[in-house]
């Protein structure tokens, strides 16, 4: 099973400036997607949550299918990242916006900036920032990210538990009463890999029809999210 965190390098480590201190500010712009609760994290750059093409790992495939950010958590944090889980305290709804102060204790080696969170209504979906380089000058910066596909799951846009390895996409409150029901599937086979999210495709039959979820408000175009650091 391919893990999270990729194999150290042998060479020596050079020095490293970095900011110690910076805020990650996260803001929805969608109009009907919900972020599961999101982590942040700094970490070497011998780390990636996940690579482009390549199949997920169980954490990665815990988060993008149920929102479960913990088994990432506990990978990084054995790997001495510096982690921010959960800074909106729930989901994070359209329009919303909630920060996260990353603070590194000068752990120097933590110059790598990644986000991540499901996305809803989606069976897999969910946004990231895959590693980048934290500036090390003052000032802001502004990032939009795309949703992807973390490959583990059909994508049928049917209700379902959420849970990693069955069929169906979580359903909290604030989903509930604007989900159809009693779709056929929009799709039924998983991709394999992680890639570059197709978007929903739903439909506008809230009682039937192949997708629960509805295509006038759920459907998107990348970007997904805007991410803004500020460095101190």
């Amino acid at each position: 099973m391919k893990r999270v965190i990729l194999t150290l390098t042998l060479a020596a480590a050079p020095l490293i400036v970095q900011a110690a201190e910076f805020d990650v500010e996260i803001h929805n712009p969608t109009r009907g997607l919900y972020y599961t609760p999101l982590l942040v994290t700094a970490h070497p750059p011998n780390m990636k949550l996940f690579e482009a093409g390549e199949a997920a790992s169980s954490e990665l495939q815990a988060m993008a299918e149920g929102g479960d950010i913990m088994p990432l958590v506990t990978a990084l944090d054995s790997a001495g990242a510096t982690t921010v889980a959960n800074p909106a305290a729930g989901l994070l709804a359209p329009g919303e916006t909630t920060t996260a102060i990353v603070n590194t204790n000068n752990a120097t080696a933590n110059t790598q900036l990644s986000v991540v969170a499901m996305l809803l209504p989606t069976n897999d979906g969910f946004l990231a920032l895959n590693s980048l380089t934290v500036p090390t000058l003052p000032g802001t910066y502004t990032y939009n990210l795309n949703a992807y596909d973390a490959g583990t799951e059909a994508n049928d846009e049917l209700r379902g538990s959420g849970a990693p390895g069955q069929a169906g996409m979580p359903v909290p409150p604030p989903l509930d009463p604007v989900l159809g029901t009693n779709g056929t599937g929009a799709a039924s086979n998983a991709e394999g890999y992680v890639h570059i999210h197709r978007g929903n495709l739903g439909d506008t039959d809230t009682t039937g029809g192949k997708s629960d979820i509805v295509s006038t408000l759920h459907r998107w175009l990348n970007p997904v999210t805007r991410v803004t650091v500020t460095v101190k």
